[in-house]
């Protein structure tokens, strides 16, 4: 769908108009826009299943377990809003987790027979495996860090799907280091050029990517270097991160470096995406990769890859459900026109 983002914004404020009793314009950068509510009205954009006072609270849970909401939580186009609408209701029945645990089996791995847990922004609680010693980050749950989305517990815990969703975004965002000027705290990149070869990049990973600077101390590579399909990565031209894959490498470094630890049987990084947004489908080509899908090519570690559509998963719920979740149906279908 060509201006995806704009034609989402303008759902989001008509179906504030006919759905929500407060009208009062949320601002961003000081500017006041319908789609958007005041910050402290931000559970309002909640599905009412896993409101404040529903047995399946999301506010009750972001304090039980110190997560932090995005920053942009009150927007409502936010795809992290999206996402806790979409797959964090299902966390709080048995139906539901066998229900997600089917979809999972049939779009991500077909090992998969069981969902135990659902937690957002995931840091997993082995200490070992966690993105401060992982991959050499500074950050909390949902801030600073590597913090998937999702992360779904299966097989009785002994496997993990790692799930980064996105909405309107047309990217998966520029690498911090390519282009950065220098900080106080931080040395700049003077030589950005080393990017533009990918192959040398992984190889030489010390010494060529500015991630791994000693100030910077990311880890990224060291976790893929060893698993990276050299005939792929010498054929794009540059760090499949440099432009629009940062994020896609972080998870799967994270992912990467939790499956070869061997806590788990199986661990998957995975996207979520809509099907409408081809900007996000067409963003890696820029970067020599085919596709989305085709981004898992690049690696043969522990850690797969997969991507799945949010209309997949609604069509699931759609053809599966016994009438539990009609009320959600009519919620996501109406405020985000995502149809089965």
């Amino acid at each position: 769908m060509k201006n995806f983002d704009q034609w989402m914004i303008d759902r989001q404020a008509e179906w504030r108009r006919t759905h929500m009793a407060s009208q009062e314009c949320g601002k961003y950068r000081g500017r006041p826009y319908a789609h958007i509510l005041p910050k402290d009205l931000w559970e309002e954009g909640l599905w009412s299943g896993i409101g404040p006072e529903s047995e399946n609270s999301l506010p009750g849970y972001l304090r039980r377990t110190g997560v932090q909401k995005h920053e942009y939580a009150h927007h409502l186009n936010s795809s992290w809003m999206l996402c806790a609408n979409l797959y964090f209701p299902f966390g709080g029945s048995a139906h539901g987790k066998a229900l997600l645990a089917s979809f999972l089996k049939r779009r991500v791995a077909v090992e998969i027979d069981s969902l135990e847990e659902i937690e957002l922004e995931y840091e997993d609680s082995d200490g070992m495996l966690r993105p401060s010693l992982l991959l050499g980050e500074k950050g909390t749950r949902g801030a600073h860090q590597t913090s998937p989305d999702l992360g779904l517990l299966v097989n009785r815990c002994r496997g993990l799907v790692l799930v980064e969703s996105k909405l309107t975004e047309d990217s998966f965002y520029k690498c911090s280091a390519w282009k950065h000027k220098g900080s106080r705290r931080l040395p700049g990149n003077h030589e950005p050029n080393r990017c533009k070869n990918p192959l040398a990049v992984a190889k030489y990973y010390a010494s060529q990517c500015h991630q791994h600077h000693p100030a910077w101390g990311r880890m990224y590579w060291q976790h893929l270097a060893p698993v990276v399909d050299e005939e792929a990565l010498a054929g794009l031209p540059h760090c499949p991160a440099m432009k629009d894959g940062f994020q896609l490498l972080r998870q799967q470094a994270l992912a990467e470096g939790i499956a070869q630890s061997g806590r788990y049987d199986l661990v998957v990084s995975a996207v979520a995406v809509d099907e409408r947004n081809d900007d996000a489908e067409a963003a890696l080509k820029r970067s020599g990769i085919a596709g989305l899908r085709q981004w898992g090519q690049l690696f043969r570690g522990r850690a797969r890859f997969a991507v799945f559509t949010h209309q997949e998963w609604v069509g699931w719920v759609q053809e599966h459900d016994t009438g539990a979740w009609s009320d959600w149906l009519s919620y996501v279908r109406a405020r985000y026109c995502l149809q089965g």
